[in-house]
């Protein structure tokens, strides 16, 4: 006679179902709180990158702080925190080349070198920031030609 092992009950999985990545963090912002966050870390990185040099310093952490932001977002808030990286990027590192620069019009040059030089850091920044949202289950309403975004006649009919 031969033996034969008896069968392992299936095992249930340990997370939940819904999104894919969400933190097991307690720390969840809004949707507010996240652009506040992200609008201190430009700031301050262009700040310290502005006095010493190191252009890079604020490329890296912007796109380090958009996935950090993106990841600890509560869901209902990602709408926001998906379109506003590139404006708060361009408003701190303004608010920063103002504080930074002698004159008005060297600020100005200063915003569109930099603005120039980081263009790649904000296309990581910001496409890191979508499939992060989508991976945390953000999905958005495109408009349909000629209708609504559920799809329906303009009107209601």
């Amino acid at each position: 006679m031969t033996q034969t092992r008896a069968q392992a009950p299936a095992r249930a999985p340990d997370r939940p179902a819904g999104p894919r990545l969400e933190p097991r963090a307690s720390v969840r912002l809004t949707g507010r709180g996240a652009l506040a966050a992200l609008f201190a870390l430009c700031f301050f990185t262009q700040l310290i990158a502005d006095w010493t040099g190191w252009g890079t310093l604020a490329g890296a952490a912007f796109v380090c702080g958009c996935g950090a932001v993106t990841y600890y977002t509560r869901t209902g808030g990602l709408r926001s925190v998906v379109v506003a990286p590139p404006l708060l990027f361009f408003a701190g590192s303004t608010c920063a080349e103002l504080l930074t620069a002698p004159g008005t019009l060297l600020a100005a040059a200063g915003i569109l070198v930099t603005l120039g030089t980081s263009a790649p850091w904000l296309f990581t920044g910001t496409a890191l920031t979508v499939v992060v949202a989508i991976g945390r289950g953000y999905r958005p309403a495109f408009l349909r030609p000629g209708g609504s975004a559920r799809g329906g006649r303009p009107g209601g009919r």
